[in-house]
């Protein structure tokens, strides 16, 4: 019988998104190949969280797995012959004339009488549970014809980059639920929530159908002091009172690396100075990056630059808010 994925993860099916994460972080740290190298069997129980992570963490599936729309692999159920609320392998309690159940002569069932259905239901042949339950087969008809390829199931995969590599680029190792590794080229310039699709790297398909693909979605983790907007980068940085009035040459990081600007003579908070092609992006196609002034004056108070700014305002008072029409 097939294990439920919630127990397979160790949660209660009313467990928080926040609790199936953690849950499966605690469980891929202990079980990750790379700490347990050789061991066939807790490889197969490392694969077996992932897969059951790759459901229950995503917010379209799960919901379709709790209502008993796509199984422990993440294909969908045929439960609709049996009737739409139908859970167990027979189809529960709604599997014959339950609430919206059309198993016999609705329009939903199209295998009863030589239609095209050929799914399954909880593992089984739709002829075989027939014939299981009522003791007959109308000649395995459906032998006869040949199956569809079908396409294997995407899975999903959560991929966390610094904000340097999302800028720049660069390439980070992803481990699949086989076990396998795949190193995962990150374009520069992606964006947080940005999906990297893998062709072919998902669920296998059935009946000679191609493998779905890994759909890899990127996390990219903030900066202590950049920040992004579209291809631009962004720095405040800090200056003190003197260079602002007399101007003053001051080394800044960049994605590239430390350069050193030219603060102009008084210049005031807020200002931003443009750094040409340092921003987001390939060669040739990248942003720019803007320096923002941010004057700051000494953390205590300093009697000398008090007197040195009154004596001073006594003689240069200019306006600075006669726009505000007060």
């Amino acid at each position: 019988m097939t294990k439920n994925l919630y127990q397979i993860l160790g949660v209660d099916r009313s467990a928080s998104e926040a609790e199936i994460k953690s849950a499966y972080r605690k469980l891929a740290k202990e079980l990750h190949p790379d700490r347990n190298p050789g061991d066939q069997k807790i490889a197969d129980r490392f694969k077996e969280v992932s897969s059951a992570y790759a459901i229950l963490g995503d917010k379209e599936k799960r919901p379709k797995y709790d209502r008993g729309e796509i199984d422990e692999q993440g294909q969908e159920r045929a439960a609709a012959g049996f009737g739409a609320r139908s859970r167990g392998p027979y189809g529960g309690a709604a599997g014959f004339g339950g609430a919206g159940a059309r198993g016999f002569g609705g329009d939903d069932f199209r295998g009863f009488a030589g239609g095209t259905y050929d799914e399954t239901v909880g593992g089984e042949d739709v002829e075989d549970l027939f014939a299981d339950l009522f003791g007959f087969s109308r000649g395995r008809t459906q032998q006869n014809r040949a199956k569809q390829p079908q396409k294997g199931a995407d899975q999903t995969y959560r991929l966390s980059v610094s904000f340097s590599d999302a800028a720049r680029g660069g390439t980070k190792r992803v481990t699949l639920t086989t076990g396998r590794t795949l190193d995962v080229r990150i374009p520069a310039g992606v964006t947080d929530g940005q999906t990297i699709r893998l062709t072919g790297q998902g669920r296998p398909g059935r009946d000679g159908g191609p493998a779905g693909d890994a759909l890899v979605r990127v996390e990219v983790a903030e900066h202590p002091y950049f920040t992004r907007d579209d291809k631009d980068v962004y720095l405040d940085l800090p200056i003190r009172v003197d260079e602002a009035v007399r101007g003053a040459k001051i080394k800044v990081p960049t994605l590239d690396g430390p350069v050193t600007i030219t603060v102009p003579k008084g210049s005031s908070s807020g200002r931003k100075l443009r750094l040409k092609g340092k921003g987001v992006g390939g060669e040739g196609e990248r942003g720019d990056q803007y320096v923002v002034l941010k004057i700051v004056l000494p953390d205590t108070p300093d009697p000398a630059l008090e007197e040195a700014i009154e004596d001073w305002a006594r003689h240069h008072s200019y306006p600075v808010r006669d726009h505000l029409k007060l």
